[in-house]
């Protein structure tokens, strides 16, 4: 700054210029700073805020992800850390193992003379008797009772014998010894038919049979050796093929979990955390948790941080109630009321495909006097004239409903109504129960036969000489069916169409792969748009609250308008008096 200097006339070429004072070029230059903040100030605070508000994402953003993982995640890791397993026994060591075994039963004898309660604790257990509660003799839950569906419709109290291929018993019995290669053997090998190739072949008696005899016995003592806790494939011989198929009862139980990638389960995935299923089944003298149908399959919402010995069978045992962020309050508010497959299993059969409808209506066509079947596009058979029509379906969205863990089924001493679809199994639930929350199923519709006169579901026979798949007959069927059940038929049969749930909890997507907001809090095909009697914010219209907020938002820029108005006209017009 030059102090001090009179105004000198400077020359440049032709023209004249007036060296200025310290005062003139001060007094200039303050008015040139003033007069751009007086003409645009509020055009400033406008800006500033716009950008406030465009950067504050980003802000958020950055600063979550420089926090710790979600306290859930770090829960569930400290859980889940001790992933070796190790063992007290060879089994290839011990003695009676190193046998020839020539039946089912002796091979159950050599594994209980050492395990001396196993055999007594499994046929307690729901996996034997099949049974919800052996002591209610009155209605009789379960597929060795009076209970049915609308898929298979029954087992005829395990009298159709096509459906005892799952009963961990040696052959189409319950009256035989525990199968326990079937659930601890990590071998591949069907049990049931190497024990019958091996009395065949030992009843031949010729010197090639004797050795192909001795061939299998051999594979069936390695197997015997090869003992474990039960292995997907194990638990999923029968539970993935439930319903009489793959993938045909459950949607999010198939084979594609024999060797899942992390995209189809984070907790099963191989490339991921490659849980089997005992690590959230855990087990109590062979009753395996997780039985969700007449009964919960958790009555308290307890982690392993609260109590130690708590079963893992629930999400919350290891990710705790509180899985989010702790920045992210709203979405652990949502744990009260959301259960976390409805947001984590976004859809199932994500594989393979799952039957989510039979219609038992329309079999018994024939072509060209035979029996014929027909496949869709996914080479799943749509028709079979034994069993009608069928349709499959692959990334299938869930119905949603409140469910505080209990589902209920009618059975076949239950009167229906036919006039309407009639509910087989229902979850039970509502917004007012604390345990219920917002839940996935996957609904299967069938059409089967009901008694018109009785208004009862029936249960035909189906496999066997007499049975309905060899003979087509649906009275003669239903009347050997009802008859082995011991329970009335009118002779006059009709069909109803049906609804059948069940829950989903497996095949839980990588958390980029959840679901948005907007999937439930829209107006338009919201996912929970059957679930009725609260108000949901953006699902819901709701006139009283669309003015409050309106008038919120008009009141809040009101309120930004004067203040901005205030702060321009406080400073007058800004301009300074030479």
């Amino acid at each position: 700054m030059i102090i001090g200097v009179a105004a000198v006339p400077l020359r440049d070429g032709g023209n004249t210029y007036e060296m200025l004072t310290a005062d003139d070029a001060n007094c200039m230059m303050e008015h040139k700073m003033k007069k751009p903040e007086t003409k645009h100030s509020l055009l400033k605070y406008i800006v500033l805020f716009a950008c406030w508000l465009m950067l504050m994402p980003t802000i958020a953003a950055a600063a979550g992800s420089q926090e710790e993982q979600a306290p859930g995640r770090s829960m569930a890791q400290q859980a889940t850390k001790s992933k070796k397993l190790w063992r007290t026994t060879d089994h290839a060591k011990h003695e009676i193992l190193q046998k020839d075994f020539k039946s089912g039963d002796e091979l159950t004898q050599a594994c209980i003379s050492c395990h001396s309660e196993a055999e007594k604790q499994f046929h307690k257990t729901i996996h034997w008797t099949w049974l919800a509660d052996p002591s209610d003799k009155k209605r009789e839950y379960g597929k060795a009772g009076n209970s049915l569906n609308n898929f298979c419709i029954s087992t005829n109290k395990t009298k159709d014998a096509g459906c005892l291929s799952c009963h961990p018993g040696w052959g189409n019995t319950k009256e035989s010894a525990v199968n326990c290669l079937v659930c601890h053997s990590q071998t591949n090998m069907n049990f049931d038919e190497a024990m019958t190739d091996i009395k065949g072949f030992l009843d031949d008696g010729d010197e090639a049979s004797k050795e192909m005899a001795s061939e299998i016995q051999a594979e069936l003592r390695a197997a015997a050796q090869n003992i474990g806790l039960p292995a997907r494939k194990n638990c999923g011989s029968c539970h993935f093929y439930g319903g009489g198929g793959d993938g045909v009862k459950h949607g999010d139980l198939d084979t594609s979990l024999v060797k899942p990638s992390k995209t189809l389960d984070v907790h099963m995935g191989e490339d991921g955390q490659n849980f089997t299923c005992t690590r959230c089944h855990t087990t109590t003298l062979h009753n395996i948790s997780g039985r969700v149908y007449t009964r919960p399959a958790a009555t308290d919402r307890k982690s392993l941080v609260e109590d130690d010995l708590a079963n893992k069978i629930t999400c919350e045992s290891c990710h705790t109630d509180q899985p989010h962020k702790s920045g992210n309050k709203k979405m652990n508010e949502h744990t009260d009321k959301v259960a976390c497959q409805t947001c984590h299993i976004p859809d199932f059969a994500r594989v393979n495909p799952t039957k989510m409808s039979w219609d038992w209506a329309r079999s018994g066509k024939l072509k060209d006097g035979k029996k014929f079947k027909t496949k869709d596009e996914f080479g799943k058979f749509d028709y079979m004239s034994i069993k009608g029509q069928m349709k499959w379906a692959k990334h299938v969205k869930p119905e949603y409903f409140w469910y505080n863990g209990v589902i209920k089924s009618v059975t076949a001493k239950d009167k229906i109504d036919p006039s309407g679809m009639a509910k087989v199994s229902w979850p039970v639930g509502d917004r007012q129960d604390p345990n219920s929350r917002i839940y996935p199923f996957k609904v299967h519709i069938g059409n089967q036969p009901y008694d018109k006169m009785n208004q009862t579901l029936l249960m035909p026979l189906l496999s066997g000489k007499q049975g309905y798949w060899n003979t087509l007959d649906w009275k003669d069927a239903l009347t050997l069916g009802q008859a082995s059940m011991g329970l009335p038929f009118s002779g006059e049969f009709d069909f109803v169409e049906t609804t059948y749930v069940f829950p989903i909890t497996h095949m839980v997507a990588p958390k980029d792969k959840s679901l948005s907001c907007t999937e439930c809090h829209s107006k338009t095909d919201s996912r929970l748009a059957n679930l009725k009697g609260f108000y949901m914010p953006g699902r819901d219209v709701s006139r009283i609250l669309n003015y409050a907020g309106w008038g919120a938002v008009l009141a809040s820029l009101i309120g930004v308008l004067i203040h901005a108005l205030g702060r321009f006209f406080s400073r007058g017009n800004g301009r300074k008096e030479d």
